[in-house]
């Protein structure tokens, strides 16, 4: 937790940007695995987490614009939670280390609503993602779970994109605790990524270091030799000689703050020299990236910077041809790389998709594309100071995509098929590195840098095998 003035001071600034009515900001509870007292790790509300900062169950706050004054509605402890969990504050003593001055039991909750209400108040909340508290909002404002989306306030997600969008210095130092975790978790696949090795045991390995050290990883780990599945969650390959193996993972820290990092590296120690190709090309893309982004150009440029570096490389080796504007302007990269450049992160790892993520990472100036491959960019809006966005191209080769395109001749002017059906059992290679846009440019987060050029790769494996 940060400090109470830090708390205060963001609900005062959303009550000023709301300007009216109640808002609405509910926690979560906790979630049953099997049976309701063996419960799934809890994980608090991001937006609560970020405007009351208390992780635990069972919890709501209130902010009316119109007083200024500030409610946390939850229930104390009881004496037989204190017989299972210990001596428990109570709720009035974690409001007030919050900063806020009333606290209520959460019965008293439906009739504060019920009373706004009757006063003609608007009741802001945001989207809803758990099923119980989509219920629990129907109980309080009689508004179906079905119409609840449509009914959200787009003047409370705006106020809370705007401030979680921005981070502060205590923030990115939280990131920045999770990407050291993320630095242990990455280098620990490293060493395991040997011949013979269930992919299995190295996912285990990384995720019990993240909860060694934190609470927990900051999404379900992607590591496969099948990399061409961008989100490859099964881990049951035996890893083989001359194969790649991608790993996409992430931390959270015991604040909740997120860290994202993906490497691809060869299994037994040594990249090929048609892997080592592939591999310098997204890697290239990956540094333009950081060294083209900056406040006040959008991430939709940097993002098509990177795909014409991607364009240029493939060109160079004989499986794309033409111009490269042209045929990025045509999609034809996006056979082999059909993702966005990077996505925001904070108390998220993608930061705020819970509430929506054309709000997040679009605005009026910048709209979604329904191109495929740009369709897929969860960022495209104007770069401000204090964002932290994930900078991730890759360069896959997808058998069924390709069959497709060659088939109906898709981009066929741009895109060389008959070199292309060479590539078909390669894989795929993502990098991905955390970015924080600075005054002047950006910088990569992390206190030492997860080994990503080739010849670190080969020396940190070569140490170890």
């Amino acid at each position: 937790m940060f400090t109470a003035n830090v708390y205060k001071e963001r609900r005062e600034k959303l009550c000023k940007q709301v300007g009216n009515g109640l808002i609405l900001l509910l926690g979560n509870n906790e979630s049953p695995s099997n049976y309701p007292d063996n419960s799934y790790h809890f994980r608090q509300d991001s937006s609560f987490l970020y405007f009351f900062g208390l992780n635990l169950p069972g919890m709501a706050g209130v902010i009316d614009t119109e007083s200024g004054n500030e409610y946390l509605f939850a229930n104390d402890f009881t004496m037989d939670d204190i017989i299972w969990m210990g001596p428990q504050p109570k709720v009035q003593e974690l409001a007030h280390s919050i900063g806020v001055e009333n606290s209520a039991p959460l019965s008293a909750l439906n009739n504060t609503i019920e009373q706004a209400l009757r006063k003609g108040m608007r009741i802001h909340f945001l989207p809803l993602y758990r099923a119980e508290n989509k219920l629990w909002l129907q109980e309080l404002t009689g508004i179906a779970p079905t119409m609840q989306k449509s009914h959200a306030s787009e003047e409370l997600i705006k106020a809370v994109v705007a401030q979680r969008s921005v981070k502060s210095e205590e923030e990115i130092a939280e990131i920045e605790e999770a990407c050291l975790i993320g630095h242990r978790m990455h280098t620990c696949a490293m060493r395991l990524c040997k011949p013979g090795v269930k992919e299995q045991v190295i996912a285990g390995d990384m995720e019990g270091i993240a909860l060694a050290y934190g609470a927990g990883v900051s999404f379900p780990t992607i590591l496969s030799m099948n990399g061409e599945t961008l989100h490859n969650h099964y881990h049951g390959n035996i890893l083989e000689t001359g194969r790649l193996m991608l790993t996409d993972a992430g931390a959270e820290n015991t604040n909740n703050y997120c860290s994202d990092f993906t490497r691809t590296i060869p299994v037994g120690g040594q990249f090929s020299p048609r892997q080592k190709a592939i591999y310098n090309i997204v890697l290239a893309a990956h540094d333009r990236a950081i060294e083209f982004a900056r406040p006040g150009i959008t991430w939709k440029q940097v993002h098509l910077e990177a795909c014409k570096v991607i364009t240029q490389g493939l060109k160079e080796l004989g499986l794309m041809r033409g111009d490269v504007d042209e045929a990025v302007a045509a999609g034809a990269h996006a056979l082999f790389m059909p993702h966005g450049l990077g996505h925001m992160m904070g108390l998220d790892v993608h930061d705020m998709e819970d509430i929506g993520q054309v709000y997040v990472g679009f605005d009026d100036e910048v709209r979604p594309s329904s191109q495929f491959g740009l369709a897929s960019l969860r960022m495209g809006r104007r770069l401000q100071p204090g964002f932290v966005i994930t900078d991730e191209p890759g360069c896959y080769f997808i058998p069924a995509l390709i069959d497709q395109w060659k088939a109906e001749g898709t981009n066929k002017e741009f895109l060389c098929f008959e070199e292309i059906e060479k590539y078909k059992d390669f894989g795929g290679i993502r990098l991905e590195d955390d970015l924080l846009i600075t005054e002047n440019g950006s910088r990569l987060l992390g206190e030492e840098r997860i080994p990503i050029r080739i010849e670190e790769i080969e020396e940190t494996m070569r140490e170890w095998f």
